[in-house]
């Protein structure tokens, strides 16, 4: 009875002392979409400057296109693996990215101000403007997955898969 009340505080300890990894939010400001520079190695074979086969065109059929800003971390902690929503409407008020708001990931992010840039692919003949509808950033206030030293290429679930392929 003894010992199966000691495991009992144990196990409430341990969870009282652990720290939760909770979501954090991130305020983003003067969020803009633009399309790639034609110097931008995501321009489309046929927009790239110097690009002697013009007529070769992507076959997914995407322009590249620039979401920039600044991310807001009001917090003291940085806050790691964070990622950016938005709903992006042409000029019809259709989503030009179906079925989702995650638009990319802008990694980890220090207290303060700091601007942010994710390319993004739109297809080809989208109608423009476009209009960027409640942007925001989510983070965690510590990390949520395994991280590759800086020494690895692959991480760790790519390893799996590539010496699993191997074998």
């Amino acid at each position: 009875m003894l010992r199966r009340s000691l495991t009992s505080i144990l196990i409430a300890v341990c969870l009282l002392i652990g720290t939760p990894v909770l979501a954090a939010e991130l305020r983003l400001t003067d969020v803009a979409l633009a399309p790639c520079d034609a110097n931008d190695p995501g321009a489309q074979p046929g927009q790239a400057l110097g690009n002697t086969r013009n007529n070769i065109t992507s076959p997914e059929g995407a322009s590249c296109y620039v979401l920039s800003g600044t991310v807001v971390n009001p917090s003291k902690r940085a806050v790691v693996d964070t990622d950016v929503y938005a709903r992006i409407l042409d000029r019809s008020g259709e989503p030009v990215l179906q079925n989702r708001t995650r638009v990319g990931s802008i990694g980890d992010v220090e207290p303060g101000s700091q601007a942010f840039a994710l390319r993004l692919a739109v297809p080809k003949g989208t109608p423009g403007p476009f209009d960027v509808k409640n942007p925001r950033a989510r983070g965690f206030n510590a990390p949520v997955r395994s991280r590759a030293n800086d020494d690895d290429e692959l991480l760790p679930l790519e390893q799996t898969v590539v010496t699993a392929t191997v074998d």
